[in-house]
């Protein structure tokens, strides 16, 4: 029981799930280091995919995004309505699942790594306001 206690307080989001919800280290690398990722996922109705350039950190191993223009933006209410996702970056696309973070603590862990990894961008401050905080989603391998 002790050791449910404590990896649920390292990893508080009561949906964690662990083994092939984990992202391997060369893909955390990669995704500490790109600028930008393409989030493409096909909305509920649709047949096309819609993509969008966003940023992305990496918190303990586990990576997230957050909508720059808050809850109306188009991919954030998309990934919303059908949280099955691709990631594309460095020519790579990985399939992921979106899973909204509530936890004060991991928001806040968030927005200090959009703040250090995007710190030279005149943009960084708008990825920590107060209306993009809950749209902050975590991402799943799947």
């Amino acid at each position: 029981m002790a050791k449910q206690t404590r990896e649920h307080a390292e990893h508080p989001s009561s949906s964690r799930q662990h083994g092939s919800s984990e992202f391997d280290s060369k893909t955390l690398d990669a995704l500490r280091n790109v600028e930008e990722i393409r989030i493409a996922n096909t909305p509920p109705g649709a047949k096309k995919k819609h993509r969008a350039t966003i940023w992305v950190v990496v918190v303990d191993d586990d990576v997230f995004i957050r909508s720059f223009t808050g809850p109306k933006g188009k991919w954030y209410r998309n990934v919303l309505a059908n949280p099955d996702a691709d990631v594309e970056f460095d020519g790579r696309a990985i399939h992921v699942r979106a899973i909204p973070v509530k936890e004060q603590e991991t928001i806040e862990a968030v927005s200090r790594a959009y703040l250090e990894k995007y710190r030279d961008s005149p943009y960084a401050k708008d990825m920590v306001r107060d209306e993009v905080l809950p749209t902050t989603l975590r991402l799943e391998p799947r």
